[in-house]
């Protein structure tokens, strides 16, 4: 009886330690295929950047536009009808026989 029970712990002894390094390989394969970072999320990541890169373009109209608009408020050189629209519309102060058109941008 006793040389099963030591076979048997040898045994388990001898195996633990390749099972244990299998189910770490396993864990690292699980991960590379299904994990945050994996193959599976590679499609994740494309839709994202396609998106990201539509906000980048839409951004960066914006800066123009805003970059645009700060060249034409520089003191040195400022446009009178922005100049002259900005104030107006601060201020409230238009006369009776105007007629103010406001275009969206």
């Amino acid at each position: 009886m006793k040389s099963v029970g030591r076979n048997t712990f040898e045994t388990i002894r001898r195996a633990a330690l390749p099972a244990l390094a299998i189910l770490i390989i396993a864990n690292f394969l699980g991960y590379a295929v299904i994990g945050a970072n994996g193959i599976l999320s590679w499609g994740d990541y494309r839709r994202l950047k396609q998106e990201r890169q539509v906000e980048l373009a839409q951004l960066q109209v914006e800066r123009e536009r805003l970059q645009h608009r700060s060249e034409l408020l520089n003191p040195r050189s400022a446009d009178p009808d922005l100049v002259d629209e900005m104030v107006r519309g601060q201020l409230g102060v238009i006369r009776p026989d105007e007629v103010i058109i406001p275009i969206e941008q």
